[in-house]
């Protein structure tokens, strides 16, 4: 039986639905990746280290006559202090609140840690369920893996229970069916073939966001943003793309490039391959870094992710 089929099995009728579900989780508990592998298409940058989403995603998956909006949501950590911080915070929990269904994504190696208590705090105040899901459980003992569930189940916060690895795939499919049999009925929002609610720009800057945060080390991420600043389709169908990599230091500046350029040039060329085969045509990327110490107090650099920005 097919997908198709699965869904208007389960929802008896042959109603289009549409709906946004919100993906929360922790830090670096998955969200980019399950909401990637629910798309099927990486519109999600994905990272080991935590606090690599910024802004809101929107992802955009078909399954049977639903559309499922997904919202990838920046990670909710407890103790938010810098003002980026406070800005991705407030953007997931404003996701949360304008989401049809609500879906929380645990970590299931880290077992029930701070952040998460947080989320379920969060989620009792709004006093709206969720979704649960438990990934990484191929990486869990299977008696340490149903304890987690019995505890995270406690509280009466969830509709139900799923159990992923949403790197592999496993159990995705299932989650996605429930979730479209779920929205609510209505008219599609987007065109069928749009898998993203992001502009080019923004998605070019944040593949080489990824490549940067994948190379650099310790805190300088988080000391860095990348800006498109131009956007010149050319007459052979193939595109320039100028960007700037904003860094609060020169010593930053100074790891960046690499000795003798070579690090900005090896970032460039792998942002360079990955927006080739996304944009399907040949690429030019241009990368240039410029020191700013005060970048994450602009608030244009917020209004180009999408965060707001919040006064102190």
């Amino acid at each position: 039986m097919s997908d198709r089929d699965n869904a208007e099995e389960g929802r008896g009728d042959d109603m289009p639905r549409c709906g946004f579900v919100a993906i929360l989780g922790a830090p670096n508990a998955g969200k980019s990746t399950l909401t990637n592998c629910l798309v099927g298409s990486k519109v999600s940058i994905v990272t080991p280290k935590v606090q690599t989403t910024r802004a809101r995603i929107t992802a955009i998956a078909i399954y049977g006559q639903s559309q499922v909006v997904f919202v990838d949501t920046p990670g909710i950590f407890r103790q938010a202090k810098r003002r980026l911080e406070r800005a991705m915070v407030q953007a997931a929990w404003s996701g949360a609140q304008d989401a049809d269904l609500l879906v929380l994504i645990v970590d299931a190696e880290r077992d029930l840690d701070r952040d998460t208590i947080a989320i379920l705090e969060g989620l009792k105040e709004t006093g709206r369920k969720a979704y649960l899901v438990l990934n990484k459980i191929d990486m869990v003992r299977r008696e340490n893996l149903l304890a987690l569930a019995a505890k995270l189940n406690e509280g009466n916060t969830f509709i139900d229970t799923f159990m992923i690895s949403a790197l592999k795939g496993d159990g995705v499919e299932d989650l996605k069916a429930v979730l479209a049999n779920e929205v609510p009925p209505g008219p599609w929002h987007y065109p069928e073939d749009q898998l993203a609610d992001i502009s080019e720009r923004l998605l070019a800057a944040e593949i080489t966001r990824e490549k940067l945060f994948l190379r650099v080390h310790q805190e300088l991420p988080y000391a860095l943003t990348v800006e498109t600043e131009s956007w010149q389709e050319r007459k052979d169908g193939s595109i320039k793309i100028d960007q700037v990599i904003y860094v609060r230091r020169d010593t930053q500046k100074a790891i960046i490039l690499g000795k003798g350029g070579r690090l900005i040039k090896e970032i460039g060329q792998k942002a360079r391959e990955e927006l080739s085969e996304i944009f399907d045509t040949k690429i030019h990327l241009f990368l240039f870094v410029k020191v700013r110490d005060n970048w994450v107090d602009d608030p244009e650099r917020y209004r180009e992710m999408g965060l707001d920005y919040a006064k102190d």
